[in-house]
């Protein structure tokens, strides 16, 4: 799969711009603040219906304009698609397929599939667990796009329980009458029914991605693992047994075999829970673990072990979509700035034969040579083939 044109209108610098791309290797290079990483970064959102630089689309609009429009011609084999996406912040965005009529944005998800490398993958290593969940959740989607649906569903009922909660503990904290909790009952099932099938997904690419990341690292930096990868439950011992017991994709619990140990971590939590007024069980509070032989990665490693990690989490990630249907396109956003001699070249000769490489680099010497193909130079939001 690769991407043949890219259109933008009035997203991020770009008023206008139009870039044929071709298979194999594309080098965006250009100073710093010229508009190179906007062009990757809109790939990525019609693959992720995100950015990795920000939270909300709001800044992904060019100042002054109302909307903007992702376009991109899709070719997959034989086929070939037109996806559109026009964000409207403060409203719903809109989608289209082949100029048809207007889908659901979340119905886009898997036409396009990305890998990124950015200097943000420092995060998944020494940032917050949410780093490294959001990390999880997007594999998960690129995997199978109607898990988009069901993340949707756990933030909207865990929204409407936490509201509920709140106002519990507000009205105990001021002396108020005590609030009817019977409706929790039914908020802890769907909430546990959610929770269950994004937990069954995780801690199944988890086990998935174990020995990809293992390979990569050692790929990556010679010697220097092993790479273990485990996950870090809310919902109780049971569950961590669960995913401890799990050593590979096959023996991963179910979402049949989670949905009672969910449900009975949040009736165990529930006085604390009503006393704090927020779930303090489910996906949206675990954590993936990374270790580097016997110790955890974050803390202990060094910063040139932690580059190496992370690249390793998206190489690996590469592989496994790559093994399950369709090669995803690979984006390296300014990431060859931040590594050492060693570690540019061992990676560009790991992603050079990918059907298809974006690249952005301030300076191009940069980029290692095993990455010929074309290239562009970005200066003031024109985008020139050179």
């Amino acid at each position: 799969m690769h991407v043949s044109h890219l259109s933008l209108a009035d997203f991020r610098s770009y008023a206008r711009v139009e870039v044929p791309l071709d298979p194999g290797v594309t080098v965006f290079v250009g100073p710093n603040g010229q508009g190179k990483t906007n062009l990757v970064e809109a790939v990525g959102y019609l693959a992720t219906l995100g950015s990795h630089r920000v939270s909300s689309d709001a800044p992904l609009v060019r100042a002054g304009a109302e909307r903007a429009i992702v376009r991109a011609q899709v070719v997959q084999g034989e086929r070939q698609q037109l996806v559109e996406l026009e964000l409207n912040p403060g409203r719903a965005n809109r989608a289209r397929i082949n100029r048809s009529s207007q889908v659901r944005p979340r119905d886009v998800l898997g036409i396009v599939r990305t890998v990124l490398f950015a200097p943000e993958d420092l995060a998944l290593v020494k940032g917050d667990p949410g780093e490294r969940r959001r990390f999880l959740d997007e594999l998960i989607t690129a995997r199978s796009p109607r898990m988009a649906g069901v993340r949707s569903d756990y933030d909207r009922v865990l929204k409407q329980r936490n509201t509920l909660l709140k106002t519990a503990a507000m009205a105990r904290r001021h002396g108020g009458r005590q609030l009817d909790l019977s409706t929790l009952d039914v908020w802890d099932q769907h909430l546990a029914r959610a929770a269950a099938e994004l937990l069954a997904a995780r801690l199944d690419l988890v086990a998935t991605l174990q020995p990809l990341a293992d390979k990569a690292y050692e790929r990556l930096a010679p010697g220097g693992g092993p790479v273990t990868l485990g996950y870090r439950g809310s919902a109780g011992e049971a569950l961590e047994e669960a995913a401890a017991g799990a050593p590979g994709a096959a023996g991963t619990p179910s979402r049949e075999e989670l949905f009672p140990l969910v449900l009975a971590a949040l009736e165990g939590a529930r006085k604390q829970e009503i006393e704090r007024g927020v779930t303090l069980v489910g996906p949206h509070r675990d954590d993936l673990l990374l270790n580097l032989g016997r110790l955890p990665a974050k803390g202990y490693a060094s910063h040139g072990e932690s580059w190496s990690y992370a690249l390793a989490l998206r190489l690996a990630s590469y592989e496994l979509l790559r093994a399950e249907g369709g090669e995803p396109v690979l984006v390296l956003d300014d990431v060859f700035a931040e590594l050492d001699v060693r570690r540019r070249e061992r990676l560009a000769e790991l992603v050079a034969p990918g059907e298809q490489v974006l690249v952005t680099a301030a300076v191009g010497d940069d980029v290692p040579g095993v990455l010929t193909g074309a290239r562009f130079a970005v200066s003031e939001g024109v985008v020139e083939r050179v």
